[in-house]
């Protein structure tokens, strides 16, 4: 059986704008991020990945931005940046690459739904991003996470190392620590150490018992954390409902559509002569 991978574009198309350098299309647009991404995507394909599928927020908003007013926007990123997102999605497609434009739902649902509905049909799953919110799909050495930037690897053992606590938890992690980047805020006075020493007992946040004495693990001031969760458990929820991946987006096809089976010629080098990516031209090991 093959091995899937699954692209976080969205992260990608960051990591090429802020480390790659400057770079305009003929007209004066600024492409660095749509040129790093297809350069090291033709690089990932080189290596020998033969099932790929790639996913991208299209639109940084998504339906948790009705479920919470302080959820993540387009705020603060820059507009060359958010141009080139649908360039970026049409480069992808151009390389015979599966790409999942999302709307309502964001790049890491469709990962995660992608693992839900294809992820039994392969060997391993790799999720090619170091996102946090992704851990809660790892499952053993089966399905894992890999860093591109660091070139590491990270398994169910490595979950429990990096945050204290099993994938399954990582929302019920997320719903008491908070997420900075998502924006939302957790529960008051609950940091890493005591959530990790608390869920790694009691899993989930229903099974947290609300009396402390009814603790069976010792965390240093259990009586005002039980406190901050009592007067917060709606957020808490809430949070860790925006937190979980949904597994039932819609993406359509089947696993066998992600099969990488070389790069349209003709749509390629359309792409690389209208925004002058010359050196890209010779790079595709394969030609449909």
């Amino acid at each position: 059986m093959a091995t899937l991978h699954l692209l976080d574009g969205t992260y990608e198309l960051f990591r090429s704008h802020f480390g790659a350098p400057p770079r305009t299309s003929p007209d004066g647009m600024a492409i660095s991020a749509v040129h790093g991404i297809m350069a090291s995507t033709l690089a990932l394909l080189a290596d020998g990945v033969t099932h790929l599928g790639a996913a991208f927020d299209t639109v940084i908003r998504s339906f948790r931005n009705d479920l919470y007013d302080g959820y993540k926007t387009e705020a603060g990123v820059p507009e060359e940046l958010l141009a080139q997102f649908p360039i970026a999605e049409d480069g992808l497609e151009a390389l015979g690459v599966t790409v999942w434009r999302m709307k309502e739902y964001e790049a890491d649902d469709a990962i995660g739904s992608a693992v839900a509905q294809f992820g039994g049909d392969f060997e391993r799953v790799v999720l090619m991003s170091p996102d946090k919110d992704l851990a809660q799909c790892v499952v053993g050495d089966r399905i894992v996470s890999f860093d591109r930037r660091k070139g590491v690897f990270v398994d169910e053992a490595g979950v429990w190392e990096k945050f204290g606590v099993a994938p399954e938890s990582i929302p019920d992690y997320l719903g008491l620590v908070g997420d900075s980047s998502d924006g939302f805020p957790g529960v008051p006075g609950w940091g890493a150490k005591s959530a990790a020493v608390v869920l790694a007992e009691y899993r989930h946040l229903e099974n947290i018992p609300l009396e402390a004495e009814l603790w069976s693990v010792p965390v240093r001031g259990a009586e005002r954390l039980v406190s901050a969760f009592r007067q917060h458990m709606a957020d808490a929820l809430l949070f860790r409902y925006l937190a979980r991946l949904r597994p039932d987006v819609p993406l359509g096809g089947s696993s066998a559509d992600l099969e990488w089976r070389g790069v349209p010629k003709k749509r390629f080098l359309e792409f690389c002569d209208r925004y002058d990516f010359g050196s890209l031209r010779d790079r595709p090991i394969r030609w449909q």
